[in-house]
């Protein structure tokens, strides 16, 4: 592979951009990605600041995927979450996952009914359209495979039946990078399941002001308005769909993917860090948010900063360190900074 180093100019030949479809997709666009960042708007009401929090909810939304949020408690996680479905005027199930919980509490079960004698579906909060899975790093090992069925396939087994899970479905689920007593780790099958996975983090001390002057009290933060419906979700996903990836640009995202499975194109060091790197399911998710990304900026093409501004919270969670790394105190955003430093940018 060749490299050139960040800051370097680009490749010699410009991205060629067939205008004409491109101008239909960019007029649906338009239309189609006001509701989305009026819904944005509407969040901003209560969560003060997060952007990079609720534009990659959408982002998931709208590429058809899940969200891992993880940051400390107080962040507004929860806030966040429980706003986007107030503004979609969609369903909402939150789920506090315990280490006694079992498959039943989230999925459903049979009941039995001894006045007809048969047994009855009793369907768990996960039939909804918007899940909260908050501390999911809490449930033990038969209630994230039983959960895994439900992100992956859409559908969710109680007994002999299967039942398909509501059209949009999304979880979003929270946990807690610092305490670890009574958790278990998420597995790596499931944690790939997640399109995206981002760092909250602290906010400035400006907008923890704001957050001071507009939440110190006691009355609840809840005043949204719903500006779109679940339709409007799944006929925008059409249009996603839509949007024009130049052959560059999709050849930019498998460069970027393929080096962090082949390091040692890049650098010996950069090897010695890196115990396995993304799946092809990366190289699908990251193309499919740089499409969301697109379509929230109102165009009809993807651009490789849309590339760039994802790959961070696509592969952190895919991209996995050696003990080599952890004792340096390498993590797998020092490899994917390493990557798109290196990677040429059409």
């Amino acid at each position: 592979m060749s490299t050139v180093q960040a800051g370097q100019p680009a490749l010699e030949n410009p991205m060629t951009i067939p205008t004409t479809s491109v101008d239909l997709v960019a007029d649906k666009v338009k239309g189609a990605s006001e509701p989305f960042r009026r819904l944005i708007r509407e969040m901003h009401e209560v969560v003060v600041g997060q952007d990079v929090l609720l534009n990659r909810m959408l982002v998931a939304m709208l590429a058809n995927g899940h969200l891992l949020i993880e940051g400390v408690p107080g962040l507004a996680k929860t806030l966040a979450v429980s706003s986007l479905a107030r503004g979609i005027d969609t369903d909402f199930q939150r789920i506090q996952f315990t280490p006694d919980m079992l498959p039943a509490d989230v999925m459903g079960t049979l009941i039995y009914r001894p006045q007809t004698g048969d047994f009855v579906v009793n369907r768990g909060p996960i039939f909804t359209n918007i899940v909260l899975a908050d501390e999911i790093n809490r449930a033990p090992a038969k209630v994230q495979s039983a959960l895994l069925e439900a992100m992956q396939e859409r559908q969710v087994t109680i007994g002999k039946e299967t039942h398909t899970l509501p059209d949009p479905f999304m979880v979003l689920a929270t946990q807690n990078p610092i305490e670890q007593e009574g958790t278990y780790p998420l597995p790596e099958a499931q944690v790939d399941r997640f399109l995206l996975k981002v760092i909250v983090t602290y906010p400035t001390r400006e907008q923890e002001v704001e957050i001071l002057n507009r939440m110190a009290t006691t009355a609840a933060a809840d005043h949204i308005s719903a500006v779109m419906k679940p339709e409007d979700i799944l006929a925008a996903r059409k249009i996603v769909d839509e949007i024009y990836l130049d052959p560059k640009v999709a050849k930019y995202i498998v460069d970027i993917v393929y080096a962090t499975r082949e390091p040692h194109l890049i650098s010996p060091d950069l090897a010695a860090l890196v115990e396995f790197g993304a799946s092809p399911r990366a190289t699908l998710a990251l193309s499919l948010a740089a499409k969301a990304e697109a379509f929230l900026d109102g165009r009809g093409f993807v651009v490789p900063q849309d590339v760039k501004n994802l790959a961070f919270d696509v592969l952190r969670h895919r991209v996995a360190t050696t003990y080599e790394a952890e004792a340096e105190e390498k993590t797998s955003e020092d490899v994917i900074r390493a990557v798109l430093d290196h990677v040429p940018v059409p």
